[in-house]
């Protein structure tokens, strides 16, 4: 059985664009857009200059699509016109900057490292919650395996 898709009025979708342009601000201001991209052949490695202001140069041979590409091949790289991605037209490859980055320095451990500082962050929420367990004996003991 098909699914019906909804079909957005205009007025919806204009009371979505500021929500969208807001997300689209912070993801530029956290460097997960780019706004330029080049190969390096001296180095090998396709070059992203993030909207933050990093400069990010990952090797070829760490991007799965593009292992086995020649280096003249490789020049052709450009941008979606939002920064969000790089293409190789010629190639049919089109991959996003923050998989990039997360791919070429590791997803699990950067996604761990990411998960551990939420956890060191303290706010009011959890400190409410905290008291509020608190106030209930405490965060239940863990009973020996029997």
């Amino acid at each position: 059985m098909a699914s019906k898709q909804r079909i957005l009025a205009a007025a919806e979708i204009n009371a979505q664009i500021p929500a969208a342009r807001a997300r689209d601000a912070a993801e530029r201001r956290a460097g997960l857009r780019a706004s330029k991209a080049w190969y390096d052949p001296s180095e090998n490695r396709v070059m992203l200059l993030l909207t933050n202001g990093v400069l990010a140069g990952i090797p070829v041979g760490k991007i799965k699509y593009l292992a086995r590409v020649k280096p003249a091949e490789l020049q052709a790289v450009t941008l979606t016109p939002g920064g969000y991605g790089v293409c190789w037209d010629s190639l049919d490859v089109d991959l996003s900057v923050p998989d990039l980055i997360l791919d070429t320095f590791g997803r699990a451990p950067l996604m761990g490292a990411l998960g551990s500082l939420g956890g060191r962050a303290t706010s009011e929420s959890k400190a409410a919650a905290a008291r509020r367990n608190g106030a209930r004996g405490g965060r239940p003991r863990k009973h020996a395996a029997r």
